[in-house]
């Protein structure tokens, strides 16, 4: 079936597998569950720019989730759930290797390191599964494998050189060969947001759909599988099918957000579209999250076409799935646009499980505040294959917090992000789920808030509560003395004018390989 609900021909199935998806060639049919090892299967789901508080069992009664809310009632959502590195490189480099952002290098929006001591999808093809990758990878080059037997890409405008065409656009091309795939004419980082211009089937979101259940419905190998689905929305650009954004066009929808702190951001950073900050008025923030919205209820609507495939097969009780994905976005919250800052809309994500029956002794429907992070991915998959979690990973698994093993689980997170759009976007913060602690380095500028009493982040309490943000401020020198004195001396936290991109542990980019003879 595609995505609205037609069966589609055998050779219409063979063009949508066009551009490196031959092994889904043939179309969705009904097929008796195929005899798998005693591991469950492992549906890896995310979405890119996905703000944690999009997902209605999170307590958002405007978004349409259904789906996912039907995953949160049958699992576990993890409320206090944050990207270290909120960007999409450095986020993927941390859900990639299991390692904290000084471990795996990527300190600000660079290359993906083009190799780690331990991959996720390589650990998951060593534990005995078929790995496969669908969407969004945004790694460097984009074909590299990093452990999955094949990847199936949608790298939206990311083209590193002339021989690089991605295979949703390939696959564009083979059904609408005279059409633009950019048609709507919305920039990738732009603020601005429209209906989808062409037909909705042609839609990236619809494509990612139509390639993982082909996947789930002919799946015929002994080995489980490990699916990564990746999509490129709800990140702008904000161009949801018609009948999404007719869903919200008169829908209550939450404004922005804006704290007395954020005053100076409500002057444009620029003029063009893809501005960072700037007050743009109610009207247009309420069109944005129009847009953004549209695309989260059509993701959504993707996962459960998913679901339903794998209770068609008999495989929903033995195939554990999780969501979530690389960082928020600020959609206007603060006066603030797009990504890499460390407030609740950019850095807290999604982050929700469902398990098979048998895996797990847990109650279901749980809503846990442990802190945890992209980091934790590995180690829970490595948990649900019965291979157990490796000591040299900063990660652990999501499975033991649902089991109520909360012993020993970290008290709080460490998150940063170097020099992004301009020279004062440049910190390091911490959280416990309640307490946020914000170092500005730049200027040695300090934030406190209390997410309990203050969830939107209004009053910085940081001079307020001097014994509390001395707590944490200690805390941070702690965290950051490991790092040298770029980062502490005499005891105090350093003013960084200057901002490391890649951190002493980075393995260097593909192309460093190369030179050093690493690659062949």
């Amino acid at each position: 079936m595609t995505h609205t609900g037609r069966r589609i021909s055998r050779r219409e199935a063979f063009q949508l597998a066009a551009a490196g998806a031959a092994a889904l060639s043939a179309a969705p049919q009904a097929r008796s569950a195929q005899p798998l090892s005693g591991k469950s299967n492992i549906l890896f789901i995310m979405a890119d720019q996905y703000r944690g508080d999009c997902v209605g069992a999170d307590g958002n009664t405007a978004v349409i989730t259904p789906h996912l809310d039907r995953i949160a009632r049958e699992g576990v959502l993890f409320s206090k759930a944050y990207t270290s590195t909120p960007s999409c490189t450095p986020a993927r480099a941390g859900l990639l290797s299991g390692l904290s952002p000084w471990n795996h290098g990527m300190l600000a929006y660079g290359k993906v390191g083009w190799k780690y001591p331990r991959e996720l999808p390589q650990e998951m093809r060593n534990a005995g599964y078929y790995t496969l990758g669908i969407g969004k990878m945004h790694w460097s080059p984009q074909r590299s494998l990093h452990g999955f037997h094949q990847t199936i890409l949608d790298e939206s405008s990311r083209v590193e050189s002339i021989d690089f065409r991605s295979d949703y656009q390939s696959w564009f091309y083979s059904q609408a060969p005279t059409l633009d795939w950019h048609a709507t004419g919305l920039g990738f980082n732009d603020y601005d947001a429209k209906p989808y211009v062409l037909p909705e089937r042609l839609h990236t979101v619809a494509w990612t759909g139509d390639t993982a259940v082909n996947f789930l419905a002919n799946y015929d190998r002994e080995e489980p599988f490990f699916l990564k689905v990746s999509f490129a929305r709800p990140h702008s650009p904000y161009d949801p099918p018609e009948r999404f954004w007719k869903m919200y066009e008169k829908r209550d929808i939450p404004g922005a957000v804006v704290g007395e702190w954020a005053a100076k951001y409500a002057p444009r950073s620029s003029d063009d579209p893809n501005l960072w900050h700037g007050d743009l008025g109610p009207e247009q923030v309420r069109k944005s999250r129009i847009g953004y919205y549209g695309n989260v209820t059509f993701i959504d609507e993707q996962i459960g076409r998913m679901l339903t495939t794998l209770e068609e097969r008999g495989w929903l009780e033995n195939t554990l799935i999780l969501f979530t994905a690389d960082h928020g976005d600020m959609t206007g919250d603060h006066h603030l646009w797009r990504k890499t800052y460390a407030y609740e809309a950019s850095a807290r994500i999604p982050m929700i499980i469902r398990w098979p029956e048998g895996l797990v002794n847990a109650h279901r429907g749980q809503r846990l505040r442990q802190p945890v992070e992209l980091r934790d991915v590995m180690a829970t998959f490595l948990d649900a294959a019965g291979a157990g979690v490796p000591d040299d990973i900063d990660g652990d698994s999501l499975l033991k917090l649902a089991r109520g093993e909360t012993d020993g689980w970290r008290p709080w997170l460490d998150l940063e992000h170097g020099r992004c759009y301009g020279p004062e976007n440049h910190w390091n913060a911490l959280t416990d789920g309640r307490w946020k602690y914000i170092y500005h380095a730049h200027l040695g500028e300090e934030q406190l808030f209390d997410l309990d009493a203050d969830p939107d982040e209004l009053t910085d309490l940081s001079t307020v509560n001097p014994a509390e943000t001395a707590r944490w401020r200690d805390r941070m020198i702690e965290h950051l003395s490991v790092r040298g004195e770029h980062f502490v001396k005499d005891g105090k936290l350093v003013v960084r004018e200057e901002s490391l991109l890649y951190g002493p542990n980075y393995p260097g980019t593909w192309e460093d390989a190369q030179k050093a003879g690493k690659t062949g």
